[in-house]
């Protein structure tokens, strides 16, 4: 299938589909081992004027709802929401997030007329069993930087990040380093923060720090999880598939 094309500002925004979704359970381990080595761990300092935040909703029937919302930055003001609902194809099961949820984010991805320059994904990054999780996967979707933002641990362990905004922990697997508990808000539990794509450890740190509301979350995923449960206005119409 050829890449989805749109433009925004002289930019162009590529998704294009890396592999087929008809896989088992096996075969998707064996892709992200495959995929993993392309991921790219440096920043290269570019212009962010708008950040998407990303999330899913599922329902108990088995339909869901994907939300990606853009805000500008630095003014972090919602731009545009577009959601897409649908069923998950592929089943729930531990490290294999990114199979179940991505398609139905890329079909929200399609659907924005705003393209961002950055994404910030509910889950993990390289912070993951084969350190390949849904924001590595995703950001070699849309080939643009992509930071996991995650609200618990999947793997490894830290010592207990200080207690004020800004202060973090180094999260380690079997001596590597994979991420970051970081405090984002006093007297609230860590976000976990890692690559995804197209940026370093220490930048994502910053853009999730730079992209705080007052929040525990950064207002792009923070938006994204209140769009996907139906709690926003949609800028854009809902797409049903």
């Amino acid at each position: 299938m050829p890449p989805f094309k749109c433009t925004r500002y002289n930019q162009i925004m590529e998704v294009t589909d890396l592999h087929g979704w008809r896989l088992s359970p096996a075969a998707a381990i064996g892709l992200q081992k495959s995929l993993a080595v392309r991921v790219s761990k440096k920043w290269q300092k570019r212009a962010v004027r708008f950040v998407a935040g990303t999330d899913i909703s599922v329902e108990r029937d088995g339909r869901a709802r994907a939300a990606v919302v853009v805000l500008n930055y630095p003014g972090l003001e919602t731009v545009e929401v577009s959601a897409v609902e649908g069923r998950l194809d592929f089943p729930y099961i531990p490290g294999l997030l990114s199979f179940r949820e991505i398609p139905l984010l890329l079909a929200a991805f399609r659907k924005l007329a705003t393209v961002p320059d950055m994404v910030l994904v509910d889950g993990q990054g390289l912070a993951h069993p084969r350190r390949f999780g849904i924001a590595c996967h995703l950001g070699l979707f849309l080939g643009i930087p992509a930071i996991g933002c995650a609200k618990s641990r999947l793997v490894g362990s830290h010592a207990e990040p200080g207690q004020n905004p800004g202060e973090y922990a180094l999260l380690r697997d079997n001596g590597e380093v994979i991420g970051a508990a970081l405090r984002t808000r006093a007297g609230t539990k860590p976000v976990y923060v890692s690559i995804g794509h197209r940026i370093s450890l220490n930048m994502s740190i910053k853009w999730v720090m730079r992209c705080l509301g007052g929040y525990r979350l950064p207002e792009p995923a923070r938006l994204a999880h209140q769009a996907a449960g139906g709690n926003l206005r949609l800028i854009k119409s809902v797409c049903t598939r």
